[in-house]
């Protein structure tokens, strides 16, 4: 079980490339919180509990053309709080009814607590998701 943030990053990344539709879900504390500042239009932007982010993200998740096929660590910045982490992430992906394979950059922060993921706050690049998955 991970205990430390890069070590639940690691395992996220593990997650995400093991099967494109990959969740975290046992990754993350009950009352977890999930915050993508930059959704698109119309998207939630803040999910408080780890049921009510899978009960958004499992059927998202579950019809997305992707499959993740690299994870690239560019940057990892502790903060002064020991269980708090920003990491600076691209992930590749292959457009599976397309074939075409894009790149986006990430940015999250990531605040353990007990070994799991308490917050993960996650700012997307959205113009590129869009464009990878037209």
């Amino acid at each position: 079980m991970p205990t430390t943030p890069r070590e639940l990053f690691q395992r996220m990344q593990e997650c995400w490339l093991s099967h494109p539709t990959a969740l975290i879900g046992d990754l993350l504390t009950d009352d977890a919180v999930v915050e993508t500042p930059f959704a698109p239009p119309g998207r939630p932007t803040r999910f408080e509990g780890r049921q009510r982010f899978l009960a958004f993200a499992d059927p998202q998740r579950a019809v997305l053309p992707v499959r993740f096929d690299a994870c690239r660590t560019i940057a990892v910045h502790d903060t002064r709080d020991p269980d708090t982490i920003v990491v600076e992430y691209e992930l590749t992906g292959t457009n599976t009814r397309t074939a075409k394979q894009s790149t986006a950059a990430f940015i999250a922060v990531l605040t353990a607590r007990d070994g799991k993921v308490a917050l993960w706050r996650e700012y997307q690049n959205t113009l590129a998701i869009m464009h990878a998955l037209a």
